[in-house]
């Protein structure tokens, strides 16, 4: 079952996703070189404790940090620790907020300092990706044009959609149904309805799609080691199109 959020909780789901934009906003602006991904998921706990919020992800399923810190090749789940960034490095940030149990969920890569023209182009085919498929995320429509329209952006543009992990429904958990994978044909599954809400996630390669879990059992990597990109919104569905919750 596909849970539909009232207004009441729509208000609730607003604000959880206005506190994670801000502190998501406050991280970014604090990416450069010389710095840790240890100094990034401090700054976030510092952060998130001065608002009414709660870090979702810390502890979940034994995760150890606030925030996903994912370098280069790193797809998704990356632990924050003494890994330097360095300029030229391409960083994924990924934050969940648990505001009075209601959760919102959000990820952006930015780039640390200059980077290469190929890497800059993924970040912004991913960007862009992301909005395609907000865009397609009205009620009537399928869930899967959501992912279709995400798959057929990115590989036009000569990228790839990670296969493995998917966006998902949220609201009084972090993950709820549906699943929502960033590729597949259109029309098919789930006929969208106001009052979902969804977070939508696509994660693109500069490679091939395939990927592998490091030996810390939680990190995803790019299975030939070339870089990716990770951008997400909670977004809601509602009369008159989509709202993006975490903008």
């Amino acid at each position: 079952m596909i849970p539909l959020k009232s207004e009441k909780d729509l208000v609730m789901l607003r604000e959880s996703g206005r506190i994670l934009a801000k502190v998501l906003r406050q991280l970014c602006e604090y990416v450069r070189p010389g710095i840790s991904t240890a100094q990034i998921d401090n700054l976030a706990e510092q952060l998130i404790s001065e608002t009414k919020g709660k870090a979702a992800f810390k502890g979940y399923k034994g995760f150890p940090a606030s925030v996903c810190t994912s370098v280069n090749e790193e797809i998704v789940h990356g632990i924050p620790g003494p890994r330097v960034l360095l300029e030229g490095d391409i960083l994924s940030l990924d934050l969940g907020i648990n505001y009075q149990g209601y959760f919102s969920d959000a990820a952006v890569t930015v780039p640390v300092g200059r980077v290469d023209f190929r890497s800059s182009k993924l970040i912004e085919v991913t960007r862009k990706s992301l909005s395609e498929g907000i865009r397609r995320a009205k009620a009537d429509n399928h869930l899967s044009d959501i992912s279709h329209a995400i798959q057929g952006y990115v590989e036009a543009r000569g990228f790839s959609v990670v296969r493995q992990f998917v966006g998902h429904g949220i609201g009084v958990s972090l993950h709820e149904e549906p699943e929502i994978p960033n590729f597949g044909a259109p029309h098919k599954g789930v006929v969208l309805k106001n009052g979902m809400v969804l977070a939508i996630e696509p994660m693109v390669n500069a490679g091939g799609w395939e990927s592998k879990i490091s030996d810390n059992s939680w990190t995803a990597l790019t299975k030939d080691g070339l870089r990716s990109a990770h951008f997400e919104h909670t977004v809601a569905i509602i009369p008159g199109g989509p709202e993006i919750l975490t903008a």
